[in-house]
């Protein structure tokens, strides 16, 4: 049995996920039900429970900030959130499991699911730590959370110098000549990377535009990056990327 605590500051979502965890996942038992960044901390400093849904943003205050006030957390977590917010973006640049709302039954289950199977606690610590740190700090010196066969690699987002997709897989080319390889498709990285000064030149790559060294006008034109990789920018997506240039 897996003790829980939900912690929401609206009522009625606050009764459905109770519903939804007595009606679905009858492994888990929720001892309290709280709204507030205080009433959380005092339930499970009470209850010492072994996972928590937490919604993002409660009554002015972040779950974040709840993270931060406490010691060594031993329970894991799972953000629910409304929509899709900068903070949804810490998250998953963290590779933290979250659900969004409506609450879909499936994924509380698959996420119930993969707490049961406890997932590596150092993994998990590290997967805390980076998300805590680019709550605090500038873009610059933001982590993502980048699949591996046996777990997550973080990188500093400033180290990524482009993206290549090679179908269903991704590879990073980072400073210092390493590649990354990752079973996730570019697409899924380049919704994250937008805010950061990334751009998708072509189908095939997103490019740090702070590692671009020259761009050469022609048809599309073409990028030459820090590590002398060049790249020609697509037609169709040239207007976009003159437009970012002249922001920079």
């Amino acid at each position: 049995m897996l003790k829980a605590i939900i912690l929401e500051d609206e009522e009625d979502s606050r009764n459905l996920l109770v519903g939804f965890l007595r009606d679905y996942c009858p492994q888990v038992q929720v001892l309290a039900s709280v709204d507030s960044v205080a009433s959380g901390l005092n339930a499970i400093n009470e209850y010492h429970p072994d996972v928590v849904f937490m919604d993002i943003e409660l009554k002015g205050e972040t779950s974040f900030e709840l993270l931060q006030k406490l010691g060594d957390i031993k329970f894991e977590f799972i953000f629910t959130t409304a929509y899709d917010s900068y903070m949804l973006k810490a998250i998953k640049f963290s590779a933290i499991d979250y659900l969004l709302k409506p609450l879909n039954v499936n994924e509380l289950k698959a996420a119930v699911a993969k707490v049961e199977k406890k997932k590596n606690q150092a993994v998990f610590n590290k997967s805390l730590e980076v998300l805590l740190s680019n709550f605090k700090n500038n873009y610059q010196d933001h982590k993502i959370a980048i699949s591996s066969t046996d777990g997550f690699v973080f990188v500093k987002v400033s180290n990524i110098i482009y993206l290549e997709s090679d179908g269903a897989y991704t590879s990073f080319h980072l400073k210092q000549e390493e590649k990354l390889v990752t079973s996730k498709n570019i697409k899924e990285y380049e919704d994250l990377l937008i805010d950061h000064n990334f751009f998708r030149i072509h189908k095939s790559y997103i490019i740090n535009m702070a590692e671009m060294t020259k761009y050469i006008r022609g048809d599309g034109g073409y990028v030459v990056m820090s590590n002398k990789a060049m790249f020609g920018v697509s037609r169709r997506r040239k207007d976009d990327f003159l437009k970012m240039l002249d922001k920079a």
